[in-house]
């Protein structure tokens, strides 16, 4: 994962004065000067960490401190994996790919789509099959039937060398709802007609 961005001032490194105190249960303690508030910490073998440095007076909490920042780090972790999204995978076919391989890629691309990730579609031609472009057109054309609706193209099908490609990615369902609202409102001004 790296290094971690996560930084707590512990015991002597807090700078205010005065703190509100929390104690290992989570029971608020009061508000106590620094020196109070980490002998205290240290009486029952843990460290005073600043956990809201912004708030009058900044709140500490007495923890473990590797046990707490292994919490941290693990709520940092999974809130990064919601964030996560908006990459742009690639899915390789082949102009005379077999049915069952383009399912098991279709497969694929409906994960990344339910990841939020664009999908860079590649067609890999080799050798005489240049001769052919009009199949990897078809290959493209395909999988956009299968996917309907559900997709937009933000690049059109063009060939980079030997390889047509073209990047689809999912409609969002806001995306959809604007659509069919426009689609309502054009139907009720020709019914007005």
């Amino acid at each position: 994962m790296g290094k971690s961005n996560l930084f707590w001032r512990t015991d002597f490194s807090i700078r205010a004065p005065s703190l509100r105190v929390i104690d290992s249960e989570g029971k608020l303690v009061g508000v106590l000067g620094k020196d109070d508030a980490v002998r205290r910490a240290k009486e029952v073998g843990l460290t005073l960490v600043e956990i809201a440095p912004n708030a009058t007076p900044p709140v500490a909490k007495i923890v473990d401190f590797g046990k707490f920042r292994y919490a941290e780090e693990k709520k940092a972790r999974a809130q990064a994996k919601k964030v996560k999204g908006g990459d742009v995978k690639e899915i390789r076919f082949s102009p005379f790919i077999a049915e069952n391989d383009f399912n098991v890629r279709i497969e694929r691309i409906k994960e990344f789509f339910a990841d939020k990730n664009k999908v860079r579609v590649v067609v890999v031609f080799k050798g005489p099959q240049m001769r052919v472009k009009h199949v990897g057109y078809d290959v493209i054309k395909k999988i956009k039937t299968v996917f309907g609706d559900t997709v937009i193209t933000d690049m059109e099908p063009k060939f980079l060398g030997k390889h047509l490609v073209t990047v689809i990615s999912p409609v969002s369902k806001t995306r959809v709802k604007v659509q069919d609202e426009v689609v309502e409102s054009a139907e009720k001004i020709d019914l007005k007609k």
